[in-house]
């Protein structure tokens, strides 16, 4: 019982010892660096708002209740938290189903103690293999590969990382293709991730539009070229969920967690603009396999993401730091995981603590309703197939990265 309790308690995966991978890694601003506070809060009783309420509360036209001042008004969006009365059932899943391939994590333990642990971690929640996404180069890459795919062969798969130096010079294209057959030859598997949420793979702000590198860039085709010839997937990461490009204000959908990585208003290319930079990267390249990271960033509209399926063989995606999309949406989340199983790769781009894998399963593999999730979001499971979970979690990986 104080197993399970202890679940329960930690089944919030926006806890602090969550690390948010891959996201915070271009991101100009941070927690500890925040972006200079524009108020985007006109000064008006949003009750009396007739969109306001609409989005608020539908079609009803209001909470049902007539409203009146009190202590919860002083109550701020970042400090609520409530707690559900709702009565359900409670599954806890220590262990996945079947035998897991995490296509996407990142580099969570730095001393042989820590790469210990993790792999106790591993055994303990059926995390079989970790497919570690380094976006190291040179001594960096070279020293992942002693610290975790020789020190526990199979265990660790390594991801490379590419060459984003002195983009403008003109053997650029030269050296970024000679450190990737350098690092295969090492033993990297894949390649990511790569990040583009607006100025581009380097993620260098101070370029102009015109200066930069986009992974359509000619500067980069012999690159993707030489990935298909070495059977080598690419994990990249292009704009991020939509919400980012709208304002931070009353109709903001994230919570306050995420506001550090809004783009709004910044001399970037939109949220469509860059999922047609990630289109155009993939009909130049049909013969190499992109893995678009966190649902493709299309999670909220499933209708397009399966267009996008259904015209790019070579476009497969992961479910990493996606957790929020699918729960909340479990029905046509069933159905859409149904449908492309052979092209999706479970990932979880979080920590390596037992409760984040394990409330993937439970999510997965359950069909608990109304459950904690991260994002202030609550999931509903959604209860897959064994062959879907099969799939999912070990066979389409296995056949992509030729295991």
């Amino acid at each position: 019982m104080t197993k399970r309790r202890d679940f329960i308690k930690k089944s919030v995966l926006g806890t602090g010892s969550i690390a948010i991978g891959s996201m915070g890694l271009s991101c100009k601003y941070s927690i500890s660096n925040p972006a200079p506070t524009v108020d985007t809060h006109p000064k008006k009783d949003w009750h009396t708002d007739p969109e306001w309420s609409k989005i608020k509360y539908g079609d009803w036209g209001g909470p049902g209740v007539s409203a009146g001042p009190g202590p919860m008004d002083t109550v701020l969006v970042k400090d609520y938290a409530p707690r559900s009365s709702v009565v359900t059932k409670e599954t806890f899943v220590p262990k996945a189903k079947y035998p897991v391939i995490d296509c996407h994590i990142h580099v969570l333990a730095k001393t042989p103690e820590e790469v210990a642990e993790w792999v106790r971690t591993m055994d303990e929640v059926g995390i079989e293999k970790s497919m570690v996404l380094s976006e190291e180069t040179g001594a960096a890459f070279d020293a992942l590969v002693d610290l975790l795919p020789k020190a526990y062969p199979g265990r660790f798969l390594l991801y490379c990382g590419m060459d984003m130096t002195d983009i403008e010079k003109p053997d650029y294209s030269e050296r970024v293709v000679g450190e990737l057959v350098r690092c295969y030859n090492k033993g990297a598997c894949g390649v990511g991730e790569i990040i583009d949420k607006g100025f581009g793979i380097t993620g260098n702000t101070s370029l102009t539009r015109d200066r930069t590198l986009h992974p359509d860039d000619p500067r980069l085709d012999a690159f993707w070229e030489k990935c298909a010839d070495l059977k080598m997937p690419v994990s990249l990461h292009v704009a991020d969920h939509p919400s980012c490009w709208t304002p931070l204000d009353v109709y903001q959908e994230r919570s306050p967690d995420y506001q550090h990585f809004n783009q709004f208003g910044k001399d970037i290319p939109s949220y469509d603009e860059l999922i047609e930079i990630r289109n155009r990267t993939l009909e130049k390249h049909p013969d190499t396999i992109f893995i678009s990271c966190h649902m493709g960033n299309q999670g909220h509209d499933l209708e397009k993401l399966s267009l996008a399926l259904d015209k790019y063989p070579n476009l497969y995606i992961d479910t990493s730091a996606r957790d929020y999309e699918i729960g909340r949406t479990p029905r046509a989340s069933a159905r859409f995981l149904i449908k492309y199983k052979n092209r999706i790769v479970f990932g979880t781009d979080q920590s390596r603590d037992k409760s984040m894998y394990q409330i993937h399963w439970r999510l997965y593999e359950t069909d608990d309703e109304y459950f904690v999730g991260r994002v202030g979001w609550r999931y509903y499971g959604l209860e897959l197939p064994e062959p879907v979970l099969k799939t999912l979690y070990r066979d389409t990986a296995n056949r992509i990265f030729n295991l």
